[in-house]
């Protein structure tokens, strides 16, 4: 049986749920691909721990053992693996020590599974290059929607069709927000304050209601799946900020549902991209969508339109994204197996690092 080594770099909330549900899945992996998956390091920003026989567990959770210093380039030169899962936090304009992990990755061959939208917004075609000159996957799901598919659908089940719009809501914490003000009569700061209670919203909660988090899911999308070059500061951004006690009054009245959306339209050679807060009639999907759920609807020239609702933001979710590609990735390499029906996952107990937030 093939051994197949795993790093992961950035070992917070998703990093170590990863960890977790990849440790639970190993049977399935080795009964449907033929592969003895073992996470061979980890690192944070300052710590890590490596061990070409695989990581348990409880070494894993011991963040006291981790080695000091072992990270970046230190990290990246020692650790033996076949994939990397990069899951650090986003510098949208350099890219950061995330675009340094994912490059020298893919200049040491590893398949590489990227969770940080950041260094994707700032260097995706090069990234993309680099991976089909040396042979090995780049995938991203986890940082352009998690658990709800857009690039993999856009790509595999509209393959050959040319994709006319692309209308998206990609930021759970914006729907929870807006449901909390539309539905519970809460302002805006009221509302922010509830979604960081629950989890969904970030202490700095200014990424996510001014639109940047969309803005960034939705470059990932176009320029990845459309071939666009769309780029952060120069897309039309709107957020929630400005959403005053009279406009949820209006909605009210009109019966309309507000939403943050990113969106792209092809027409006539031309392309119009943006990030808006556009307002819904109580009969359309992305009114009903409730929690922290997303949804993109993609208008086709030769299937129509189609809508997917769901995705709702927590670490498992983005984690489960993760372990989607690297299913990929296994089952495209070398010596795998040939599929089989999936194994039954329902008696795997929650890590507390996977819970819904």
């Amino acid at each position: 049986m093939r051994r197949v080594g795993v790093a992961i770099t950035g070992f917070g909330s998703v990093g170590r749920c990863v960890a977790h549900m990849l440790e639970s899945r190993r049977s399935r992996y080795r009964e449907r691909f033929g592969a003895d998956v073992r996470i061979t390091g980890v690192c944070g920003a300052n710590a890590g721990l490596i061990d070409p026989e695989g990581l348990s567990p409880e070494r894993l959770r011991d963040r006291p053992a981790f080695a000091p210093r072992l990270s970046g380039d230190r990290f990246m030169s020692t650790v033996t693996a076949d994939v990397l899962i990069e899951a650090g936090p986003s510098d949208y304009r350099t890219g950061g020590t995330s675009l340094g992990y994912i490059r020298a990755a893919l200049d040491r061959h590893m398949h590489t599974i990227v969770v940080s939208k950041g260094a994707l917004v700032a260097d995706l075609r090069n990234l993309r290059q680099l991976a089909t000159k040396n042979g090995v996957s780049l995938r991203f799901s986890g940082a352009a929607g998690a658990a709800l598919p857009t690039v993999d659908f856009i790509e595999h089940n509209l393959a050959g069709t040319k994709v006319l719009a692309i209308e998206a809501v990609l930021t759970g914490t914006a729907t929870f927000i807006l449901n909390q003000m539309l539905h519970h009569g809460l302002d805006f700061e009221e509302a922010v304050r509830l979604a960081q209670d629950h989890g969904i919203a970030e202490p700095d909660p200014a990424f996510d209601v001014d639109g940047w988090d969309t803005a960034s899911k939705l470059i990932i999308i176009a320029n990845s799946a459309l071939g666009m070059a769309l780029q952060l500061d120069s897309l039309p951004r709107e957020g929630l900020g400005s959403i005053s006690r009279s406009d949820i009054e209006n909605w009210k009245t009109s019966g309309v549902t507000p939403r943050l959306v990113g969106f792209v339209e092809q027409q006539n050679g031309s392309v119009r991209a943006g990030v808006e807060l556009r307002q819904y009639p109580s009969g359309h999907p992305f009114a009903g969508i409730q929690g922290s759920m997303k949804a993109v609807r993609i208008l086709t020239e030769d299937m129509g339109e189609l809508t997917v609702l769901g995705g709702a933001s927590s670490p498992s979710a983005t984690a489960a994204a993760v372990l989607k590609d690297l299913e990929h990735v296994l089952s495209s390499s070398p010596g795998s197996q040939v599929p089989r029906l999936a194994m039954d996952m329902s008696s795997v107990a929650p890590d507390r690092d996977c819970q819904e937030r």
